[in-house]
């Protein structure tokens, strides 16, 4: 038994690998994961993660994400988070062959995968214009849910704010000039597009595997699409890659020690 925890900043997800199936997938929101599962010790948050198995066996615990480094995983093996997601990413769509576009809540990432193997990445956690914090504050702006803003690419406002707080001012002003929610919907989306574009034709491939919770936003994966003229393959749970990633890196680990 084998389980994956992505410690994100907005939610831990969890994925479950046993007897070679995924028996489970699951997601918390950070702050209570944090508080029902973890304990102070010797300063540190400290989180012991046995009794999310669902059977009494001891489960082998692989932890990646944002807070892996400030968070002690009790027991757990930590690897890193884009070799989580590259592994996720290749076992959710099969391909060996791609360039991963991972978008989470407060960071971006974006790596070149050859024969299974990541051979090159670009990063961006320092702003968080170009994730799902930023699409959130604008969806709020705007009065309308995630879901609705994900609908709108056609007649896009020019947003020209490369910050996600000044964005939302920005958004406000175009509001007072009387332009159309959908047209500022698809300028949030298309603001989104030309801050990950520079990274996804630095390491282009013929297909882009997209993963994270923004990969859940239909308007951006047809923005890429029509943009770059490349194939966009979102797996059915895009938001779990790193989980899964975490198991299958386990999984192998053992099976080479074998």
């Amino acid at each position: 038994m084998f389980i994956g925890l992505d410690l994100g900043s907005r939610s831990v997800k969890l994925a479950l690998l046993e007897d070679d199936l995924f028996v489970r997938l699951d997601k918390f929101d950070t702050m209570r994961f944090y508080r029902e599962h973890g304990k102070r010790e010797d300063g540190r948050l400290v989180i012991d993660a046995d009794g999310l198995a669902l059977s009494g066996e001891r489960p082998t615990i692989t932890a990646t994400g944002y807070g892996r480094q400030a968070v002690n995983v009790k027991g757990a093996r930590i690897i890193p988070e884009i070799k989580a997601h590259v592994l996720g990413a290749a076992y959710l769509t099969g391909l060996s062959d791609f360039t991963l576009l991972d978008l989470g809540g407060q960071d971006s990432k974006v790596a070149l995968v050859r024969q299974g193997r990541m051979i090159d990445f670009l990063t961006n956690d320092k702003c968080a214009a170009s994730t799902g914090r930023y699409l959130e504050n604008m969806a709020a702006a705007l009065n309308i849910s995630l879901e609705e803003l994900s609908r709108h690419r056609r007649d896009p406002a020019e947003l020209t704010s490369t910050c996600a707080v000044f964005g939302e001012s920005e958004l406000i002003g175009f509001v007072v000039d009387g332009y159309s929610t959908a047209s500022l919907a698809a300028g949030v989306n298309y603001s989104i597009f030309k801050r990950i574009k520079p990274m996804l034709v630095k390491l282009s491939s013929e297909i882009i595997v997209f993963t994270g919770g923004v990969a859940h936003n239909g308007a951006l994966v047809e923005i890429i699409r029509e943009e770059l003229g490349m194939e966009v393959v979102v797996p059915e749970h895009p938001q779990y890659a790193g989980a899964v990633g975490c198991c299958v890196d386990a999984a192998a680990s053992r099976s080479s020690k074998k």
